[in-house]
């Protein structure tokens, strides 16, 4: 006998057990479907879709999806600008976060196992917790003395930081309405689950119930609420990246390759804006907020050498100096290589060719490198007339003094652009003891003890090269 409905969608009786259905999700955005398929139509990743069985349980737990009462108002009365912040008390994550957490968000802290997340975020809570405010450690991973040994290295201890050992998502929420703290931090989102869903913890439809059903509770608490999500090198696991439209702000904590620093990157900010970085040292004693990056970054450079210029940056509202380093080595067979570490490869290409049309010079038999000391990537323009300098430099063997900063952007025609925040660039630059800046003709004017050096296109660069 055939059913005119889905078997699974009769009512589960004592004795009658509800049909299993299994579904494939996108580990990447959270999209479904009843069959695997290699390419998801939705974000277009391969080979992310992974099979979870499910249990029809009708509308079991869909309460928290729905808020009090629901209200309209007309958009010229809704209003703004009154959010309240929480201020984390450490100037680098508050930086970040646009001027601390606003009460009522969830904010997504991602990154690789082992980059410092859980580190953070507990340094985040104490310093909160130590300004006399009740603050919420909710783990799921780790045990209350593992938590303990890690506060006591970073010198956590504050009373008010209470510790929760728990993975029940509806348990979880109950503690915070009835505490009702200044701050919850979940420790991780994968860890967490929900009983009315039939899968593991850390599968796609847990990971994204449960944040939800963290999301209702902040709205309705007003409590703002710190989550902690891991990803693999390609983000590809089920977590941050399939969550990030849900929450109000996402982080994520790089650790730098090559150096020491790790970056506090904001991706996605309701509140705040996505160009600030936070930055921190990873110290014996755990993490450190770096006030002054570009002291430390430029600490090694102390005399005039070829292929070495400095830049000015700007991540967000704060002006970064970098070294940039260039290498040219003679081929004597085979095709020249171009290696390039924390600028964009194909502008550095550009800057190859209008340095060889432009000053009549031929690197067609010269390996290039060229990399940024420290690590650190750079992603704007602003540091074109410095790579520029680092590799004609190297080329001719011509020391670049070591106390000049070089800021613009150059066009295909050789000619050398005003950048944006220049007066910013300048003053850092001059606050660290520089004493010239290489500039665009068309910078405007720039009060400054430095001496500033205009140069309208390349050709000139080449003339300040040779003194």
């Amino acid at each position: 006998m055939l059913f005119p409905i889905p078997y699974s969608q009769f009512p589960a009786k004592k004795g009658f057990m509800a049909k299993k259905t299994s579904k494939f999700i996108c580990s990447s955005c959270g999209y479904q479907t009843v069959r695997w398929m290699g390419k998801c139509p939705t974000c277009g990743e391969f080979n992310t879709f992974t099979e979870e069985e499910t249990i029809e349980r009708g509308k079991k737990g869909a309460e928290y999806r729905r808020f009090e009462e629901t209200m309209i108002s007309p958009l010229p009365d809704v209003k703004t600008g009154g959010e309240e912040r929480l201020l984390t008390g450490i100037g680098e994550a508050d930086r970040v976060l646009g001027g601390g957490i606003v009460k009522g968000t969830l904010v997504l802290i991602g990154g690789e196992p082992g980059a410092g997340k859980s580190t953070l975020a507990l340094l985040i809570a104490d310093k909160i917790a130590g300004q006399g405010k009740k603050v919420l450690y909710v783990s799921g991973e780790e045990s209350g003395a593992q938590i303990k040994m890690r506060a006591d290295r970073i010198g956590a201890g504050s009373k008010n930081l209470l510790l929760v050992i728990e993975t029940g998502i509806e348990k979880i929420t109950g503690l915070i309405e009835k505490e009702k703290p200044a701050l919850a931090v979940i420790d991780s989102i994968q860890t967490v689950y929900k009983e009315d869903i039939d899968s593991v913890a850390g599968s796609v439809s847990q990971v994204k119930e449960s944040c939800a059903h963290l999301l209702y509770t902040a709205k309705k608490t007003g409590v703002p609420i710190i989550i902690i999500g891991h990803v693999t090198k390609d983000g590809s696991i089920a977590g941050p990246k399939m969550l990030e439209h849900m929450v109000d702000a996402v982080m994520y904590f790089e650790a730098e390759e090559y150096y020491r620093f790790k970056v506090l990157r904001a991706v996605k900010n309701r509140f705040g804006s996505t160009n600030e970085i936070g930055v921190f040292e990873m110290t014996g004693e755990g993490i450190k907020e770096v006030t002054s990056p570009s002291k430390i970054l430029l600490d090694s450079v102390d005399q005039d050498k070829p292929g070495s210029a400095i830049v000015t940056v700007m991540e967000g509202t704060r002006p970064l100096l970098l070294e940039i380093q260039a290498l040219m080595s003679r081929r004597t067979f085979g095709a020249a290589q171009r290696t390039v570490t924390g600028v964009d490869y194909n502008r550095v290409l550009l800057t190859i060719a209008i340095i060889e049309k432009k000053l009549n010079i031929h690197m067609e038999n010269q390996d290039v490198f060229v990399s940024v000391a420290g690590g650190i990537r750079v992603y704007e323009t602003g540091a074109d007339l410095g790579v520029s300098a680092a590799i004609y430099s190297s080329f001719m063997n011509i020391p670049v003094s070591s106390k000049m900063v070089f800021v613009g952007e150059l066009g295909l025609d050789g000619s050398v652009r005003p950048v944006m925040f220049i007066e910013q660039r300048i003053a850092e630059a001059e606050r660290l003891g520089f004493k010239s800046c290489v500039v665009p003709e068309k910078a405007g004017n720039v009060k400054t003890n430095m001496e500033i050096i205009k140069i309208k296109n390349i050709l000139e660069l080449k003339n300040i090269l040779k003194e």
